[in-house]
């Protein structure tokens, strides 16, 4: 349908699942009057609340922001699988186990994932090639901030930058009673960083790598 809003497609999906506004409401944890308000488009469903109706109506939350018409768009998403929402490197610097998609504002981009993770794990895309091979610029990691990293992991980690960085990490033991371990790049044309030394912080740990075929 053309013009078709968020909230017409809402509606849609709702009644093609028999589902009153309060049925819906009460299935993603919102008010009634909130179905209303996205209904009728005098708000926008976002964040978590986003990721709940989705769930509920059985969409992906591309299709109900943008009514992407493939029909993967519209068909029910497994019980299991959940969405893990893209975020900035800065963004991912300023990320904390507490953090979660209710920290993040604007469009939201997921990665769809089974993985069973915490509510703060979040996606980052890798950028530069400080870790290739393993990793190439455009592949996906997936990282919970509620996992400790062991030795021979790879981390996100906030170098006292702006942006945080991606890097195998590896312990040292304690030295002058503090636990030391460095950050490593798997290309040897990039320092290694010790905690020590520099001022870092690991943000969380990688459970998941989606690599991408590149055609040239």
């Amino acid at each position: 349908m053309k013009n078709e809003t968020i909230g017409m497609r809402i509606r849609k999906r709702r009644k093609e699942l028999k589902l009153t506004q309060t049925n819906l409401a009460a299935k993603i944890g919102v008010k009634g009057g909130a179905i209303s308000q996205w209904e009728d488009d005098k708000t926008n469903p976002k964040g978590e609340n986003l990721l709940a109706l989705s769930q509920a109506l059985g969409c992906v939350p591309e299709y109900i922001l943008y009514g992407e018409n493939s029909a993967s768009n519209v068909e029910p998403a497994n019980a299991d699988l959940r969405h893990i929402p893209i975020i900035s490197y800065v963004q991912a610097g300023a990320w904390t186990p507490e953090s979660s998609i209710r920290s993040l504002e604007g469009d939201i981009e997921y990665l769809q994932t089974n993985l069973d993770l915490s509510t703060s794990a979040f996606t980052l895309i890798i950028k530069g090639s400080s870790m290739e091979p393993e990793f190439n610029e455009g592949d996906a990691v997936v990282i919970d901030p509620n996992v400790c990293p062991l030795p021979g992991d790879f981390v996100v980690a906030k170098n006292g930058e702006d942006e945080a960085l991606f890097k195998k990490y590896r312990p040292r033991g304690i030295i002058n009673g503090h636990d030391v371990y460095e950050l490593v790049p798997l290309n040897e044309d990039y320092p290694t960083l010790r905690s020590d030394t520099s001022d870092i912080r690991i943000v969380g740990t990688m459970m998941e790598h989606r690599k991408y075929r590149r055609r040239r």
